[in-house]
């Protein structure tokens, strides 16, 4: 793992959060989108060399709307940058790491992402992000 990426923080209101992370961070996100194919809208934040990645659901379905049904509002992953995901995943594997989607799939903020299941890293959401190069 290279650094820490990310740190992903569900909102039930992404719009609401973003006002408070604006005042908290003193800034306004520098990105903002959705990720169709996971029922998400993200907002990201800088703070020094660290992000923040708000999450937000935009239907009922999305694993966002069901974590927070379940957990409520708060931290839901922790990403750390790699350069080599596939690579990283199989080495994850053989270290006894349960990979929830084998094959990368893209992400928001320009990256190839994939989990590992919270069961395999002590109840963490662990997520792996590689920069899709352009």
């Amino acid at each position: 793992m290279d650094k820490i990426e990310h740190i992903g923080i569900a909102v039930n209101n992404i719009e609401e959060a973003n006002i408070t992370y604006e005042k908290l961070l003193g800034a306004a996100p520098y990105k903002q989108e959705k990720v169709e194919s996971e029922g998400v809208k993200t907002s990201f934040f800088k703070t020094g060399e660290s992000k923040i990645e708000l999450l937000g659901a935009t239907n009922e379905n999305s694993p966002i709307a069901k974590f927070l049904k379940k957990k409520g509002e708060g931290i839901h992953h922790i990403a750390f940058a790699v350069e080599d995901i596939k690579k990283k995943i199989e080495e994850l594997k053989t270290e006894g790491f349960v990979v929830l989607n084998e094959t990368p799939k893209r992400g928001a903020d320009n990256k190839l992402v994939a989990f590992l299941h919270p069961k395999s890293s002590h109840g963490v959401l662990v997520e792996l992000c590689q920069e899709i190069k352009k």
